[in-house]
């Protein structure tokens, strides 16, 4: 393990430990908030992560490519979905963040919804520009991409004859969906379902957003219906089927990264930029299957993925 390796990882492991001290010591009205002490400051860039293994990958990625530059680095991974981590970037306590492109332009926008000819990559983009943060940026996006599914076992799809989203429509109302508790209320999620659908669930089980516990609820029949990333390496080991998402509900998902525009440098954006021209769609699914079926640290399988792109 290289020396910034772990200088990322005892950085946050320090963040931890000053979160937990804050809490036991009581009478602080900060004391439940992990940015209050305000991490970071001056050169340091503070790296976040949503709650799921890739986004935390990604995380390490960027953290690991940033500190072979010579860049300060601090990481907060595991922060919450996107309604969360979004508050402390928008608070400023938090630099930079593993994005994907639909998903954030879709949260930006909110119940206005996402414009209908706004679906390939490179006109989400371009769309997201005009809704970004003021004080941010995303620097050019990678052509790897992990979008929202709906996933059903084999034995469901046959059983319902599921091939795609609208046949779920007739029977929807037999079936159980999981996912993130965010989903309940996200137009990519039920709201949008029912709107562009018509799909109308008998029960919505809140889990985690294509998570663990999502994938064992779908493995063990506690959910017929999962919202699972598409690069999720559950889907190939278990022969789960996606559906087809014909009127693209679920947009181009191109990771991005969405940054401070006080935290870009040359040496920032060279670095964040090598990260993105070497993912692609498939290394990116096999790193992750190494993080959630073998089980290895984050930080390891960031470091190799940079290692064998020369970006260390």
């Amino acid at each position: 393990m290289s020396t910034p390796t772990r200088r990322v990882r005892s950085l946050a492991a320090v963040a931890v430990l000053a979160v937990l001290a804050l809490s036991a010591c009581g009478g602080d009205d900060s004391a439940d908030d992990p940015f209050s002490e305000g991490e970071g400051g001056g050169d340091t860039i503070v790296v976040g992560s949503a709650n799921f293994p890739e986004n935390e990958l990604l995380m390490q990625m960027y953290a690991q490519a940033l500190e072979a530059a010579d860049v300060s680095v601090e990481t907060q991974p595991n922060i919450g979905a996107r309604e969360v981590y979004m508050k402390a970037f928008e608070d400023g306590d938090i630099d930079l963040l593993p994005e994907y492109n639909g998903a954030l332009l879709a949260y930006l926008v909110g119940e206005e919804g996402v414009p209908e000819d706004v679906t390939s990559p490179e006109e989400v983009y371009d769309a997201l520009q005009d809704e970004l943060p003021e004080g941010s940026e995303t620097l050019p996006q990678s052509a790897a991409e992990d979008k929202d599914t709906l996933t059903v076992t084999s034995e469901t799809a046959e059983k319902y004859d599921l091939a795609a989203i609208p046949d779920l429509e007739p029977v929807a109302g037999e079936l159980v969906v999981g996912a993130g508790p965010e989903f309940r209320e996200r137009f990519q999620g039920l709201v949008g379902l029912e709107e562009v659908y018509g799909v109308e669930f008998e029960e919505f089980k809140p889990l985690d957003p294509g998570g663990p516990l999502t994938v064992a609820a779908l493995k063990d029949g506690t959910v017929d219906v999962a919202n699972i990333f598409s690069t999720d390496s559950a889907i190939e080991v278990n022969d789960w089927v996606v559906l087809d998402d014909p009127e693209n509900l679920y947009l181009s998902q191109n990771i991005v990264p969405l940054i401070q525009s006080d935290a870009v440098t040359p040496e920032v954006e060279e670095a964040l930029n090598g990260v993105s021209e070497a993912l692609t769609t498939d290394n990116l699914t096999e790193a992750l299957a190494r993080v959630q079926v073998d089980k290895e640290d984050p930080v390891v399988v960031a470091e190799d993925f940079l290692e064998e792109n020369g970006l260390l």
